[in-house]
């Protein structure tokens, strides 16, 4: 796009390196938006919609991939089933710090959503907003089922290759990191419940009616759950990919939620 500058950086975490990407039209004095991904993503899986939103908003955007995944260094162990947590408490400052961010908006897909709820409680005098998308909130039987069918149809090696070109070797790593813990029946108690009370800055819940992964009744948990102002979106014949299936609803709702954002 015209004027937006794209520049690589790669950050020092806890166990290796992780790589992020930023999208900006210019230099600006607002709160930058920080995406995080889902379960399988990565900073190339966003594919155009960091741009189109620095676009949209006016605001500088960073994605990174997750210590594990796309470029970032690979890991050998698999997720704790505190791994949620764990990207607030203990990965998260560490990459803002080295993308020297003293201020914040979230913007999570899926897990990256309930890991931006997450940050926003631990982090509540620098994160700005949260904006939630298809996130989360606690084990419902329809994820399960959603994650079960995937891991079915991962086993076609030509579905799986497709994983590998966003992952490369950690293809393997990632889709069992994802399956073991969300699958784990240790992990089956799980809920956003106690991170939804720390957050009190403006929350946006994005869900599209059709998602796959979870019903409305994550969004509802989510701006019930926490203490600022928060307002749910319902969008219509969409499933758990609302940024790539609504592009143009999503980036309106966004610029509209951002307006009145200090």
């Amino acid at each position: 796009m015209r004027g937006l500058a794209v520049s690589d950086r790669w950050v020092e975490v806890p166990g290796g390196q992780v790589f992020a990407r930023r999208w900006a039209l210019a230099e600006s004095h607002k709160a930058p938006i920080v995406l995080l991904h889902d379960s399988l993503g990565s900073v190339e899986l966003w594919r155009g919609f960091p741009a189109a939103l620095a676009q949209a908003t006016g605001r500088e955007v960073w994605a990174y991939d997750r210590l594990g995944f796309g470029r970032s260094s690979p890991r050998t162990k698999p997720p704790s089933l505190g791994f949620i947590l764990e990207e607030a408490w203990l990965y998260f400052p560490a990459i803002a710090k080295g993308l020297e961010l003293r201020e914040y908006i979230l913007f999570g897909h899926s897990v990256g959503g309930a890991m931006a709820l997450c940050i926003a409680a631990y982090q509540p005098g620098r994160c700005r907003a949260v904006i939630t998308e298809a996130a989360q909130a606690f084990v419902e039987e329809r994820t399960l089922q959603g994650i079960r069918a995937a891991q079915q149809g991962f086993q076609d090696p030509t579905q799986f290759a497709r994983l590998e070109r966003w992952h490369g070797e950690k293809a393997r790593w990632v889709l069992e990191a994802w399956t073991g813990v969300w699958l784990a029946p240790g992990f089956r108690g799980w809920t956003l419940e106690p991170c939804l009370k720390g957050v009190r800055c403006p929350v946006l819940a994005l869900h599209g009616d059709r998602d796959e992964y979870g019903s409305l009744a994550f969004p509802k948990r989510i701006v019930e759950g926490v203490q600022g102002p928060a307002r749910m979106e319902l969008l219509p014949d969409c499933g758990h990919v609302p940024h790539r299936e609504k592009e143009a609803l999503v980036l309106g709702l966004v610029e509209d939620f951002l307006r009145n954002i200090r």
